[in-house]
């Protein structure tokens, strides 16, 4: 077990004088959450591709909420499980909650693109336009278009005796289509699904032929004017030609999100392989949790898909202008660079910097160990030029990793496949059931095994989510081991996107740890208990509660530098959640900068007013996971979020960085991200959120320094 206060298996004091109000609803934090990315998409001083990225964030988020968080919350009601949340609310209500403070955010969502976002494009040249506003030449070639590219792949379905109400799949967009029969002049219903395999926005500028380029054309002045329309409009503009002889009643968009909140059922005698992708088959016929409707969708076209979609009215969102925001990726990723972040190029951390005679990595952490911090340290010239001269490396004799979630194209699974490929002993840990990347993690732990690799899929129950790699290297006679401990996945393309932090070392008891880690990730051990780490689902919760109760002692000792700063997603753990109330009512000051979401209510007499909560959110996802308890002397950097599935569920590592040369830089992190200055939301003790520094004051931007510090310190090497 890490070396720990008397105090760190100690069990909380029992909290009778705690009141039972004292979490907030994690889902409801959750929507908090998105609504602050919304505000983002609201924010004039933001480069406005950027805003629209953040509309289109939005919409992923919630899309992603609903096919879970919420898909969970409906199973418990229908099955009539009472499970509670923490803070008191049966799953009806709060599934009423979610409804109404969902409906208010997706119409504000709506507003920001069609009064706020949308009209900025128009005056940058960017226009999303409807069908009417084409000009004669524009629409006669999108007729071309339709006929040519989209009219082949729709597919019509009616709705008659003869033909029953068509599989609806999630996520998809959908035209709901009443025609009559000219003739008999009956009505009828038809769904047109609107394709997913092109582009939402039809780039209507790049279509046109030669004579009308002009003017499309870029000036000294004005960038290249850019038209984008919708792919919907277009198929409704053409839907007398997929029911000719028939009137066009009326036509609305509509889209339906269904359960994808599935758990593998594990059967230590069958292949998980398998079982998982069983379970992939059916994901796609999970009932449905919401269904987005166009807000001028009449009342009886909305009760026939109720009726048909077996979908309850309170699960009906009314959406103004286009359903789906999440398209506008698209329109972020417009080539213009004026409404755009300036482009941040990371770099090479200057332990692993060229020098004219460069030193292997290998050779680097013999001297010490290395703290880099992504996206500011290169992801390339770090993490994955460790795996890759381990793969080339003659003297490397084994490569163990963990493979939570990688990108396309993995420069980390192609090294582990040389490496493989070379003769050394190869283990992947491939977490397959990591959600909605399950598909891609099968691929690549066939590729994997096909290569030679030693492919696993961790612990029956259990999510791997630690993320870790161990090399093995003869040195002479003896053998050394190298070590790798992050908050973030082996993901290049992440790297540049998330912010994350990762210890590099040659410490031997890590590496011993990591070989008992990795021996019970493939084995039969049951080993529990580690020199140097924390690990989940056993040690990390008791680990981190122990420490937070001796900084409550050691203050109550006398101790003045008592206090306890922690950087995480999300903060929902009732027990380690207590502890903190325990610590601030012991005088301790605790300082949590949060991305997500929070369950602790901060600033509360007599409970919690020692307590400080404030989120950061920006050009880059923040991360990290860190905790300082400063009488203790301890920095611990790992995977692992202060919540049930990580602390109960999940396969998680907690690492301690005690190199002071380190820990001085953890510091600086944690000094910027709490600067009274730092632009973030704060949170009340009544579960609001509050920009802060107020408008007028001097602000500064925590992402933005941490740039500025690593310019300095790439410029001080050069």
């Amino acid at each position: 077990m890490p070396t720990a206060p008397p105090a760190a298996t100690a069990t909380p004091t029992a909290t009778a004088d705690l009141p039972e109000d004292r979490y907030l609803n994690r889902e409801l934090s959750w929507l908090d959450f998105n609504a602050r990315v919304l505000a983002l998409a609201e924010d004039t001083s933001l480069p406005l591709l950027e805003r629209a990225k953040f509309l289109a964030i939005f919409a992923s988020n919630l899309d992603e909420f609903f096919m879970v968080r919420v898909a969970g919350l409906k199973r418990r009601h229908e099955t009539g499980l009472s499970v509670r949340s923490a803070d008191g609310l049966s799953p009806r209500e709060q599934l009423a909650l979610i409804g109404q403070r969902t409906q208010v955010l997706a119409e504000r969502h709506a507003g920001v693109f069609l009064d706020s976002v949308r009209p900025a494009l128009t005056d940058n040249n960017i226009h999303v336009v409807t069908w009417d506003a084409l000009s004669k030449e524009e629409r006669q070639r999108m007729d071309e278009y339709f006929h040519e590219v989209i009219f082949p792949v729709l597919t019509p379905l009616a709705v008659d005796p003869a033909h029953p109400f068509p599989y609806i799949s999630g996520l998809s967009l959908n035209l709901a289509v009443t025609v009559k029969d000219v003739s008999e002049g009956g009505e009828h219903f038809a769904r047109v699904k609107v394709p997913d395999n092109v582009d939402r926005f039809i780039r209507v500028d790049r279509l046109m032929p030669a004579q009308y380029r002009d003017r499309y054309a870029k000036t000294a002045t004005t960038p290249a004017k850019a038209v984008l329309l919708p792919l919907e409009y277009l198929i409704s503009a053409h839907l007398d030609q997929l029911f000719p002889g028939m009137e066009i009643v009326e036509h609305h968009a509509f889209r339906i999100t269904r359960n994808a909140d599935f758990e593998v059922e594990e059967d230590r005698d069958e292949d998980l392989l398998q079982a998982l992708e069983r379970e992939l088959a059916r994901r796609r016929f999970g009932s449905p949790v919401r269904l987005e409707v166009a807000d001028d969708m009449t009342e009886h076209m909305l009760e026939l898909l109720l009726r048909e979609l077996d979908v309850d009215p309170g699960d009906v969102i009314e959406v103004p202008g286009l359903l789906d925001l999440s398209c506008l990726f698209q329109v972020a990723g417009i080539d213009r660079p004026a409404l755009k972040d300036p482009p941040f190029v990371p770099a090479t951390h200057p332990a692993f910097g060229e020098r004219e005679t460069p030193k292997s990595i290998f050779s680097t952490l013999r001297d010490g160990d290395v703290l880099v911090h992504h996206p500011y340290d290169s992801f390339s010239t770090s993490v994955q030029r460790f795996i890759e001269q381990a793969a080339a490396d003659p003297n490397v004799l084994a490569i163990k990793q963990t493979l939570y979630r990688t990108s396309g194209d993995s420069p980390i699974v192609n090294a582990l496949i040389d490496a493989a490929e070379a003769g050394k002993q190869v283990v992947a840990l491939v977490e397959i059931k990591a959600r909605f990347d399950e598909q891609a993690n099968i691929k690549w732990a066939r590729q994997l095994e096909q290569a030679g690799v030693h492919v696993v899929y961790g612990l029956v129950g259990l999510k791997t989510h630690c993320k870790t790699c161990l090399v093995v290297r003869r040195e002479g006679s003896t053998i050394r081991r190298y070590c790798h401990i992050g908050t973030g996945n082996y993901n290049p393309k992440t790297a540049r996107l998330y912010e994350d932090v990762g210890l590099f070392t040659a410490s031997p008891d890590i590496g011993a740890d990591l070989t008992d880690l990795f021996n019970t990730l493939t084995g039969y051990s049951r080993k529990v208990e580690y020199r140097n780490l924390l690990v989940a689902p056993h040690g990390v919760r008791a680990g981190i509660v122990g420490r937070i109760l001796a900084e409550a002692e050691r203050h109550r000792d006398g101790h003045p530098d008592a206090r306890i700063r922690l950087k995480a997603n999300a903060l929902v753990d009732e027990q380690v959640i207590d502890a903190l109330y325990r610590a601030s009512q012991a005088g301790v000051p605790v300082e949590v900068v949060v991305r997500g979401i929070c369950a602790l209510r901060p600033g509360v007499p007599g409970m919690s007013e020692n307590i400080t909560v404030r989120s950061i959110l920006g050009q880059f996802l923040e991360h990290s996971r860190v905790l300082h308890f400063q009488s203790l002397d301890e920095f611990w950097i790992g995977s692992a979020d202060m919540m049930h599935r990580n602390l109960d569920r999940r396969v998680e590592v907690m690492a301690q960085v005690r190199d002071p040369r380190l820990t001085r830089e953890l510091d600086d992190v944690f000094a910027s991200a709490m600067n009274p200055a730092t632009r973030c939301w704060v949170l009340g003790e009544n579960g609001s959120w509050t920009a802060s520094p107020a408008a007028g004051e001097d602000v500064r931007d925590h992402q933005r320094q941490m740039m500025r510090r690593n310019r300095s310190r790439a410029d001080l090497i050069q």
